[in-house]
């Protein structure tokens, strides 16, 4: 009798570049049998990790999460000194080795022959020593952990690296300062958490060229509006009338049939349908909001949508709570404020403000999955597994839908 293949969780983490562009995905795996590290010996903690890399390349197609950008992926020792090809071409993947893993003759040929292959190395978490030159020399990427040292060890430290033809990237980025002081030392990518978790500022005024973005916003949301209400508030808007009719006869909806008037829609898919897409073409439109920071909200807002049931509220309801969460980081106000305009649930409003209720307690599961804290999520009432399935689908959809927002 054969045995199932692991259940592979997957999530990423976007690496920027100086432009706060995304250079890259870090692919973050672990497989169900494997989530438990602490009861499994090194050995097979490491063919864990390699046989699932091998099953999300081959059964989900990776595509599916990285879309057009290159990922990241960490390689065992066991993975590198296997015989088996790797599951990804030389242009879409950049392999990451961990600078605790064992050097020895074996592995540093190994990783030769993958280089001579075309591949791209990077050393993860990297000090450098003179054990280690050896791999420094195959690398075009080092990444530092910038988090728990101190500014003359930073600056020592990238001083030593830059006599090596490499680029540099700093990791676990937590703060702004951090961010401007990398970029000064001649970092050229970044990652961390600094870059999804950015400061808000309290009480700031709505500006001007948003003010009817909010307004379209706040109308769509107020449960009493009528039928017609919304119909004329979509016209009267011909780039917003365009984007949803574009929107709705794409891919990333799937509609059996093509949809000519926003008359039509709203006989289709219902108000509600309706309002929501509309919302987030006018989130979507909004200036200054790095690309990234909108597709986080496409892919939360439907990873929320596909899990909502399980917490007992709507799709809808769900969707709506995830495209909405990160509103605050976008428009530069507090989420309080914002809450004291819209016509939102009370279930919702809780949700957004203080997490609050199982509404709350959803939105905190997704987000602390997207952070790759898979450990931290304890309240939930899903398998690691399935929250998986709905992140990898979300994620597809997400690249789809961006696409013609």
């Amino acid at each position: 009798m054969f045995s199932e293949p692991p259940k592979v969780i997957i999530g990423r983490q976007a690496i920027f570049d100086r432009d706060m562009n995304v250079f890259a995905y870090e692919l973050l795996f672990r497989s169900d049998s494997s989530a438990n590290v602490a009861s499994f010996t090194a050995d097979q903690a490491d063919m864990a990790t390699s046989r699932v890399i091998n099953h999300a390349f081959m059964e989900i197609g990776i595509e599916r999460v990285l879309g057009e950008h290159i990922g990241f992926i960490n390689l065992t020792r066991t993975f590198l000194l296997s015989d088996d090809p790797l599951p990804f071409t030389q242009e879409k993947i950049v392999l990451e080795v961990l600078e605790d893993i064992e050097l020895d003759d074996s592995l540093l040929s190994a990783v030769q022959n993958l280089v001579k292959q075309g591949y791209t190395l990077a050393l993860d978490d990297f000090v450098l020593n003179e054990h280690l030159k050896p791999l420094v020399q195959l690398a075009k990427i080092i990444k530092v952990d910038v988090l728990n040292v101190s500014e003359p060890e930073l600056r020592a430290h990238v001083n030593e690296l830059k006599l090596f033809p490499v680029r540099l990237l700093a990791e676990k980025i937590e703060t702004r300062e951090m961010f401007t002081l990398c970029k000064e030392l001649g970092f050229e990518l970044f990652q961390g958490y600094y870059f999804s978790r950015p400061n808000i500022i309290e009480d700031k005024p709505v500006p001007g060229d948003h003010k009817k973005l909010f307004q379209i916003i706040e109308k769509l949301q107020d449960q009493d509006v009528e039928f017609r209400e919304v119909e004329a508030l979509i016209i009267q808007d011909v780039t917003l009338s365009y984007k949803l009719l574009r929107l709705l006869n794409s891919a990333a909806m799937g509609l059996r049939r093509k949809v000519e008037s926003i008359q039509q829609a709203l006989v289709i898919l219902g108000l509600g349908a309706i309002r929501t897409w509309t919302t987030l073409i006018a989130m979507n439109a909004i200036e200054s909001v790095p690309p990234e920071l909108m597709m986080n909200a496409l892919i939360r807002a439907k990873m929320c949508e596909k899990l909502a049931s399980e917490y007992g509220f709507p799709e809808q309801t769900g969707f709506l709570t995830g495209m909405l969460s990160n509103l605050d980081v976008m428009m530069g106000i507090s989420m309080e404020n914002l809450m004291t305009s819209l016509p939102l649930s009370g279930e919702i409003k809780l949700a957004l403000t203080h997490g609050g209720g199982p509404l709350g307690s959803l939105l905190k599961a997704v987000a602390l999955y997207e952070q790759g804290e898979w450990d931290k999520i304890q309240d939930s009432h899903l398998a690691l597994s399935q929250m998986s399935d709905a992140y990898v689908e979300a994620t597809d959809w997400a690249i789809q839908a961006k696409s013609v927002l």
